[in-house]
């Protein structure tokens, strides 16, 4: 990754910034205050809300872009996917039209692993890789339209080239922590913040956001509520683990539902299914069942030079 060129002292005050914010409980992390120009839905796709000095110095847009296809050349070659016509494109246009009424700026590709993980992650460049897991337990086509907008806010808030650039300052002070930069931002709890760059904040950024993109697109903002409740519930002492990367559900779901009630205008929404997602449904459960292969999507670094 390249980054901008600065003085010593910026780079140590960036540094000192992003150890600092590291948050070591979950009960410290809260929803941030939105600005108006966050607030106001009118003008999606018009305004730049990857807010914060991380973002000075990351690879511009165009490198993210470059990055991102050679991990996905990468990535096919270390992992099986659906290449299925018709499921491909009912999610790439269910994923274009959350597109169109988002912040992003990058091109949006959709990958489907074959495997039976319950996950999504977005990578540099726009791409979302979504497991066949996670497709198969969608219950319709409101709550498959929410796994998009989040990925698809993790990319307009570019938060796979923040958190990456979290990670390799982290690696200047403890290189015995970070084998490998990851570069998915991924819906998986199994990762500590410490390790992967995230922070919670990052998470209510997404939320935040992606709320907003699956309104605009004409979904009922309530079925980003049940992909919250789903991918993440909460459980018996989940406020008190250290560490963690997501913050708390329950909070989460509160900053939802205030911004659902503040910003977001009650109005007549795209129905929950629609028969192309009962016949995407159908396809998905034609296809041969999963070869067996880890829990997670295992990326492999492109080749040098490539």
């Amino acid at each position: 990754m390249q980054m901008h060129s600065g003085t010593p002292r910026r780079w140590l005050a960036l540094f000192a910034a992003v150890l600092t914010s590291i948050p070591l409980f979950c009960s410290q992390a809260t929803a941030a205050r939105r600005s108006k120009s966050d607030r106001d839905i009118s003008a999606i796709g018009r305004r730049n809300i990857a807010h914060g000095d991380d973002r000075k110095f990351i690879s511009a847009p165009q490198k993210e872009k470059q990055l991102g296809a050679q991990f996905f050349s990468a990535f096919q070659r270390s992992a099986k996917l659906i290449t299925d016509s018709e499921i491909n494109k009912y999610l790439l246009d269910l994923a274009q039209k959350i597109g169109r009424n988002s912040d992003s700026t990058m091109p949006v590709t959709v990958i489907v692993v074959d495997n039976n993980t319950v996950n999504a992650c977005t990578s540099p460049g726009g791409y979302q890789y979504i497991a066949r897991g996670l497709l198969a337990h969608a219950k319709s086509e409101g709550e498959l339209a929410a796994v998009l907008a989040h990925g698809i806010a993790e990319a307009a808030l570019r938060l796979p080239m923040r958190q990456q650039l979290r990670q390799s300052l982290l690696s200047l002070a403890a290189p015995t922590v970070l084998s490998t930069v990851s570069v998915f931002t991924c819906t998986s709890l199994s990762s500590s913040p410490l390790a992967s760059g995230a922070l919670p904040s990052d998470e209510f950024d997404a939320d935040y956001f992606a709320v907003q993109y699956l309104y605009q697109s004409g979904y009922d903002p309530q079925y980003y509520l049940h992909f919250v409740e789903w991918i993440w519930p909460s459980g018996p002492g989940s406020k008190n683990v250290a560490f963690r990367r997501f913050p708390p559900t329950a909070e989460r779901l509160k900053a939802l539902r205030k911004e659902i009630t503040e910003i977001l205008p009650q109005r007549r929404q795209i129905p929950a299914s629609t028969s192309e997602f009962e016949a995407f449904q159908e396809q998905l459960q034609n296809l041969p069942s999963p070869p067996p292969e880890p829990d997670k999507p295992v990326l492999l670094r492109p080749a040098s030079g490539e």
